[in-house]
């Protein structure tokens, strides 16, 4: 579905991510980690179509660059972290923006098709009884989930996650992570995700790639280890790991 040979990009004249080689199948997910700096932002923006980049991208077989954004915005979509709003909409509108990447006109009115995916979607992260609200009287948590749904309305092959639970309580981190899941599962579809949460990344995708410095160290299943992780972070993450684990055993 996805894939990157010898991909460079970054600011200014500058590389932030060096030589990025992987790929990635329909049906399968992907977490990327790493520490702050190390191009994982950058490395979704780039596949987004979001930055320049040297290399190679195809999708589908198709070299990225050569595939118009319209069509790209309906074949892959980007979740980030949370900005700040600059236009007033209500949630049900919000999500329908989602759906003009597949209309063939900005002048004709939503399909019943169109209706069905937008409330489907917002049902999928329990807001179809806000629907009505303004965006801008929601909470950060209510946010993300509408922007989730506006996401998922794109109906995309591939949905690129920035750190997109930052802003939501643990049981709708965890809902809203097993529904991805369950997405490009049950459409045969994928998920490219940077998340800081190593639980949240191993949840996500046995696949595993791990950056350092704008490149990737090690990729692959079975690939999280106590050293990869120490290299990686350089902290003992499995030692903190285990120390929160043994409190949890005196609750």
């Amino acid at each position: 579905m996805l894939k990157l040979t010898n991909v460079c990009a970054g600011y200014g004249g500058v590389d932030v991510i060096h030589d990025i080689s992987l790929e990635i199948a329909p049906g399968e997910n992907m977490s990327i980690i790493g520490a702050n700096g190390c191009g994982k932002s950058t490395l979704l923006k780039v596949i987004a179509g979001l930055l320049p980049y040297r290399g190679e991208i195809t999708l589908a077989g198709k070299p990225l660059h050569r595939i118009k954004r319209r069509d790209l915005s309906a074949k892959i979509a980007m979740l980030s972290q949370m900005s700040p709003l600059y236009y007033s909409y209500n949630v049900y509108d919000t999500v329908m923006m989602g759906r003009y990447v597949h209309s063939t006109s900005s002048l004709l009115p939503p399909s019943r098709a169109d209706r069905e995916m937008v409330e489907l979607c917002l049902k999928s992260v329990d807001m179809l009884a806000e629907q009505d609200r303004d965006i801008t009287k929601l909470s950060g948590g209510q946010l993300q989930r509408v922007f989730l749904a506006r996401t998922l309305a794109q109906d995309p092959q591939i949905i690129l996650l920035d750190e997109p639970t930052n802003h939501l309580d643990l049981k709708f981190q965890i809902e809203i992570l097993d529904y991805l899941i369950n997405w490009a599962r049950d459409n045969n579809r994928a998920i490219v995700g940077v998340l800081h949460d190593i639980n949240h990344a191993m949840r996500l995708s046995e696949y595993i790639v791990a950056m350092l410095a704008g490149k990737i160290t090690k990729q692959g299943k079975g690939t999280i280890s106590d050293e990869l992780l120490q290299t990686v972070y350089d902290v003992d993450v499995a030692g903190y790991m285990r120390n929160t684990l043994a409190v949890w055993d005196n609750i």
